[in-house]
């Protein structure tokens, strides 16, 4: 249940403007342990990953990966007062009778957090894995300063979104035609093709004018595999 509608609240969010949010504690201190590690790398993992292309020569062999959004999930190790939590806040919003958890945004690394009595924390809207990081333990490091006996535990990359533009558009009827085992095409429901590739198990939004959107990864790793994969078939479906 409380998946299911973590899901639902993930899509509004995503696009909140967080600007106006002010920090709910001082700037934390991480010379401090938290959950064994004494300090937080700065993040350096950039947004962008550079894949070469299968088969290409040397006429621009590359194709620019974006990563727009990374979900880490960690878990606390103690029940935490979803009421306190709120009130001693002034980043938070919490509304029981709408949704089951607190939503708490910071600025640095512009990210939110959907914090669950439970302990668990989903953040999403990190623009890498080095930023992720860094925000679940901020998000730790609020709540530890509320007087919470939290620990940093099981902390996982859930879900890498990332996009990437191939510059050249694509017959999505053809390719739906010819690999129907995999993929939907509803124009008149959304503008994109939805592709479903089964190893490695990533879900692929692809647009007419060559976009493509990569989500349900937990690493680099399998875009790129997913890009080496898709690449030649989308090829071969280029609109002349």
């Amino acid at each position: 249940m409380e998946n299911k509608t973590a899901d639902s609240v993930l899509k509004s969010i995503l696009s909140t403007n967080t600007s106006k949010t002010t920090p709910a504690v001082p700037v934390p201190d991480w010379s401090t342990p938290l959950g064994g590690h004494t300090s937080v790398p700065i993040p350096t993992n950039p947004s962008n990953m550079t894949v070469s292309i299968p088969g290409s020569a040397t006429n621009d062999p590359f194709v620019n990966i974006t990563l727009q959004n990374c979900v880490a999930t960690v878990e606390l190790g103690c029940e935490l007062d979803l009421m306190t939590i709120n009130f001693r806040t002034r980043n938070s919003e919490y509304n029981p009778s709408r949704f089951s958890g607190v939503i708490m945004r910071i600025r640095e690394p512009r990210t939110t957090a959907l914090i669950f009595k439970t302990g668990k924390i989903i953040c999403t809207g990190a623009r890498n894995e080095q930023d992720a990081l860094l925000a679940s333990k901020k998000f730790t490091r609020i709540l530890q300063k509320l007087n919470f006996n939290v620990k940093f535990t099981n902390y996982k990359i859930q879900n890498i979104v990332a996009s990437c533009d191939l510059r050249f558009p694509i017959k999505l009827e053809n390719l739906n035609q010819m690999h129907g085992q995999f993929s939907s095409y509803e124009p008149e429901v959304f503008p994109g093709l939805v592709y479903r590739m089964v190893k490695p198990r990533l879900v692929l939004l692809i647009f007419v004018n060559g976009k493509v959107l990569f989500t349900g990864s937990k690493s680099r790793q399998e875009i790129k595999e997913a890009f080496d994969n898709i690449y030649p078939i989308l090829k071969s479906f280029r609109k002349n």
